[in-house]
């Protein structure tokens, strides 16, 4: 079979590359090629003749492959025995031939594999769309696997290479006197190899083989400039540090993230610039809202909206900006637990507990009516009711700025209410990424392990409160015996020097944020239970800790809102203007009336008037829904159209908050109030 594969492959290769003298000379050339190949317009003895040269060749071939390989072994022993020559040009050579034995090897099977490529497209269907699919995922994955042997035996060029310089030095040096300095460099230059091969990881020989791990094919992209032969010297500089852009076959983009050889710092320059650009371009977008009465946040969102894929399209490092304004929320909610004390806590406990759960079960149960009434999946309907009962607690935060105290004497405050049912809202949302797993599940489970499913469901429930409970207990602990001593050897050492203040009370957040993370609660949720403890210590301690964590909050908080108008599109929004305001609007007025009946049944008859705020505090969809809409689409469990549709919503809904939430302080705030709430 593989001797037939060569003729037919001989055949085609063999007659066009004579010297041809014209245009029609080839052209005659390559229709008695195809009468060969078809077996038509030769005779016999023809082909047969034409059958035997071809053999011949073909064999003629493989005979010499196999003398040089034996010949090649034969070297290599030969070095191996010579005791005159050095370890460094024992190792070069040998290197160099068993590279030319493995050259000639890959070069035969890339042949039969061709060959068998060929046959199985022969034997196939035309007609059999899968079956076309199937060959070419077959070949794609023999390309991606010779592309990497090839790669393979580039990199070991290059050190059969290095290899033959240092023999060359060492003969050199042996030739030689060294002097003093000389001889040091030597030292230096030998510990410094030393160095790269003990910190150099073999990642991509250790992880081509794990289980999960594909060979993709990627395009590497260095950076667009206008004038190539000005900046041809730092291209050649970037190619060295490995800081150009890889974009596979997928339109993903990646950039590196730890570099071969750790000794050379090096630094990202596309997030570098974005950014800078970011912070340039916030600036004026803040000043316009400012300006027109809005937030400034609104601007920062703009600013992303500019600079994202719907405008310049400029930000080069999307996830890594998304990543550092994730701080921006840790931040915030630490902020907001800093002015929520526990005290406070204690107060509305109850009604932050209830309240949040009622809604979420309301909303899921609207949910699962109109999704029967449209014929809308289960699963998808019980994840976008999900949704969209989370409100945004960084929005309402900077609503609530400076205005946390009571209204009157023995009142429960509107601002602890509305930012204990946000905190309720984190810690569901960290339940619902727990059982999203379980939900993709559901999807495609039959009717037969629907019992199991729920009782995995309540399984992850039982988890979850246990975590809560651990956390706040251990919340408990630290109150009473270790937040007071923490903090006043922290002022102490800091007097003079901010810098320990700051990198103690950050380094605390990032311990209960890791502690939340470990126990599979919000991240979110430390970040508010550590500044809800180092508030415990009192109201100087507070304002100390504020001024200096505040202006961290605001540039992090820029970043974050920024990276939420990198997913805004405009353009879809312009296209759907009717549609999407109608479900914003219904999405609003459900979560407003639906917050309201909530309320009227758990608030004490002397609070009833802050129903009115807090609902409008929560008419509006958390950014979350980005996260969560994102995840659901690449697990299958919403389409693109829905994803859309839900981020579109969001956006809309954070830009009416701040209307309703005027409208809602304008009638139920007394005017002394009204400056600080607003």
């Amino acid at each position: 079979m593989k001797a037939t594969g060569f003729i037919s492959l001989w055949t085609l290769v063999s007659l066009p590359c004579g010297p041809l003298a014209n245009p029609a000379e080839r052209e005659d050339v390559v229709k008695h090629a195809i009468k060969l190949h078809r077996g038509k317009g030769a005779v016999i003895a023809q082909r047969k003749q034409w059958v035997l040269e071809s053999c011949r060749k073909l064999s003629g071939l493989l005979r010499q492959k196999n003398v040089v390989l034996n010949k090649l072994k034969n070297a290599i022993r030969a070095v191996e025995k010579d005791a005159g020559l050095s370890d460094e040009e024992k190792l070069f050579q040998v290197h160099t031939f068993e590279i030319f034995q493995k050259e000639l090897n890959e070069s035969e099977n890339s042949v039969f594999q061709a060959i068998h490529g060929l046959q199985r497209a022969l034997q196939g269907d035309y007609k059999d769309v899968v079956n076309m699919k199937e060959s070419s995922r077959q070949r794609l994955e023999a390309l991606r696997e010779a592309a990497i042997k090839e790669e393979m035996e580039y990199v070991e060029l290059l050190a059969a290479e290095k290899h033959q310089v240092e023999a060359l030095k060492n003969m050199q040096h042996q030739n030689k006197s060294l002097s003093m300095l000389d001889e040091i460099l030597e030292d230096v230059r030998k510990a410094a190899d030393r160095l790269e091969e003990e910190i150099e990881e073999h990642a991509f020989d250790d992880n081509k083989s794990v289980r999960g791990v594909n060979f993709e094919a990627v395009l590497r992209v260095e950076e667009d400039e206008a004038n190539s032969k000005r900046n041809a010297s730092k291209r050649e500089v970037e190619d060295d540090l490995g800081l150009s852009m890889l974009i596979d076959s997928q339109n993903n983009q990646y950039i590196l993230t730890k570099p071969r050889d750790s000794t050379i710092p090096r630094a990202d320059h596309h997030f570098i610039k974005d950014i800078v650009t970011i912070g340039m371009l916030s600036l004026p977008c803040g000043w316009l809202c400012t300006t027109i009465g809005l937030p400034t946040m609104f601007g920062y969102i703009i600013c992303g909206v500019l600079l994202g894929p719907s405008g310049l399209n400029s930000i080069k490092s999307i996830v890594q900006v998304e990543t550092l304004g994730e701080f921006g929320v840790f931040f915030t909610l630490f902020l907001v637990g800093l002015e929520f004390s526990p005290e406070r806590l204690r107060k509305v406990w109850k009604i932050s507990l209830q309240g949040p759960c009622y809604m979420t079960v309301l909303m899921i149960a609207f949910g699962l009516l109109w999704g029967h009434l449209l014929q809308i999946r289960p699963t998808q309907s019980v994840f976008i009711s999900t949704c969209l009962s989370l409100s945004s607690t960084p929005l309402v935060s900077r609503f609530l700025a400076g205005s946390v105290r009571a209204d009157k004497e023995g009142d429960i405050d509107y601002s602890s209410v509305l930012l204990g049912m946000l905190v309720m809202q984190d810690v569901q949302l960290g339940l619902f990424i727990a059982v999203m797993p379980t939900l993709i599940q559901a999807g495609v489970s039959t009717y037969s392990s629907v019992f199991k499913e729920i009782l995995r469901i309540l399984i992850l429930i039982g988890q979850i409160l246990f975590s809560l409970a651990a956390v706040f207990l251990l919340c408990l602990v630290i109150k009473t015996y270790l937040i007071g001593p923490y903090y006043r050897k922290l002022h102490t050492e800091s007097k003079g020097n901010k810098e320990i203040l700051i990198l103690g009370i950050t380094a605390f957040t990032f311990l209960m944020l890791t502690i939340t993370e470990l126990l599979d609660v919000s991240m979110e949720l430390g970040c508010f239970l550590a500044g809800a403890l180092i508030s415990s210590q009192g109201h100087m301690v507070t304002e100390e800790i504020m001024c200096c964590i505040e202006p961290i909050r605001d540039f992090l908080a820029i970043i974050f809102f920024a990276s939420i108008g990198l997913h805004v599109f405009p353009t879809f929004v312009i296209y759907e203007l009717t549609v999407l305001l109608f479900l914003t609007l219904s999405v609003v007025i459900m979560k407003f009336v639906l917050a309201v009946l909530v309320l009227s049944l758990i608030l004490p008859k002397t609070s009833q008037y802050i129903k009115w705020i807090v609902s409008a505090g929560l008419a509006q969809v958390s950014e979350f829904s980005f996260v969560l809409g994102s995840r659901a689409r690449r697990a299958g469990i919403i389409s693109r159209e829905v994803y859309l549709l839900i981020l579109s919503v969001t956006t809309l809904s954070l830009l009416l908050a701040p209307a309703l939430w005027r409208a809602a302080i304008m009638k139920c705030v007394p005017r002394p109030e009204r400056r600080s709430s607003t």
